[in-house]
C-alpha cells in the first residue's frame, strides 16, 4: 500500500504544482492562452464546474460539492478495493495515479469552485477545443492500468 500512497502522493503534488505555476506562475489566469508549442501544446485557461468536458456543470454551488464528495468516495473505494484484493504492484501504481488525481482535482473544487485545466494539444489540422490537466491524464492512465492489471489469478 505503500506503493499506491507514493503514486497518489507524487501525482497530487506534481499536479498542484502544475496549477499554480501556469495559471498563477505563468499569469495564465489573466491571460487565457498561451502558445508553447502551437498547434502541438499550448495552454488554454479553462475552469471546469462539471466532470469530463463540462458535463453537469449547471452552475449550482451545490455540484462542486457533490462531485468534491464524489472524488472522496471513489479514491475511498479504490484504497479499499486495491487493498482487499492485494492487488499487483502496477495495479497499486495505477490506483496511485487514479487516487492522486481525484484528489488533486477535489482540492480545486474546494479552493476554487472548479478544477483549473490549462493543457490543450490540436494536431494534424483538428482543432481541439477542449483543456485538461496533469490529474485529469493520471485519472485517465490509472482507469486503464486498474482495468489492465486487476483480475484474474492472485500472485502468491
Amino acid at each position: 500500500m505503500r506503493r499506491l500512497a507514493s503514486w497518489a502522493f507524487a501525482v497530487f503534488v506534481l499536479d498542484q504544482a502544475s496549477k499554480w505555476a501556469v495559471v498563477y506562475g505563468l499569469g495564465l489566469r489573466e491571460r487565457g492562452a498561451i502558445e508553447v508549442l502551437p498547434p502541438l501544446l499550448n495552454f488554454r485557461m479553462a475552469w471546469n464546474r462539471g466532470v469530463n468536458f463540462g458535463l453537469l456543470s449547471n452552475g449550482a454551488e451545490i455540484m462542486r460539492w457533490v462531485l468534491v464528495a464524489v472524488a472522496a468516495a471513489i479514491s475511498l473505494w479504490v484504497v479499499w478495493w486495491v487493498r482487499r484484493e492485494g492487488a499487483r504492484p502496477l495495479a497499486q501504481i495505477s490506483a496511485g495515479l487514479l487516487v492522486g488525481g481525484a484528489l488533486g482535482n477535489a482540492l480545486d473544487r474546494i479552493v476554487w469552485g472548479a478544477v483549473a485545466d490549462f493543457l490543450n494539444m490540436s494536431c494534424c489540422g483538428i482543432d481541439n477545443p477542449f483543456s485538461f490537466n496533469v490529474a485529469d491524464i493520471a485519472i485517465f492512465v490509472g482507469a486503464i492500468g486498474l482495468i489492465a492489471f486487476t483480475g484474474g489469478k492472485k500472485t502468491p
